[in-house]
């Protein structure tokens, strides 16, 4: 990959060589804190995906929990529509308009 600005940054290479080794020098410290730089930040990246992974596998153990206790839910309604438990259904819903009949009644009067 090029880049624009490469020919540029770059110095012209000092003639002595004690002044070619020092400049060896810094420029490998200078890698060498860049490579320390990435390692941490390829160390939190490890560290922030293995919690994110946790977060994910509970929250999916929590949706097939949920989905395991409504579908049980969802089983048993279905067993009672198709019983003969249906007069009793009616049953609790005439007991309900009779009691919030009678409520209205003697919140009315008092």
């Amino acid at each position: 990959m090029r880049r624009s600005h490469a020919g540029n940054y770059y110095e012209p290479l000092p003639q002595d060589n004690n002044e070619i080794e020092h400049e060896n020098e810094r420029m490998a410290q200078e890698l060498s804190d860049k490579i320390g730089v990435l390692k941490s930040l390829s160390i939190d990246i490890g560290n922030e995906v293995q919690f994110q992974h946790k977060l994910l596998r509970d929250v999916d153990d929590d949706m097939d929990r949920t989905g395991g206790f409504l579908g049980k839910t969802m089983s048993r309604v279905v067993k009672l529509s198709r019983g003969s438990h249906n007069y009793i259904i009616i049953y609790l819903f005439v007991f309900a308009i009779i009691v919030f009949f009678i409520l209205y009644l003697v919140l009315k009067f008092r």
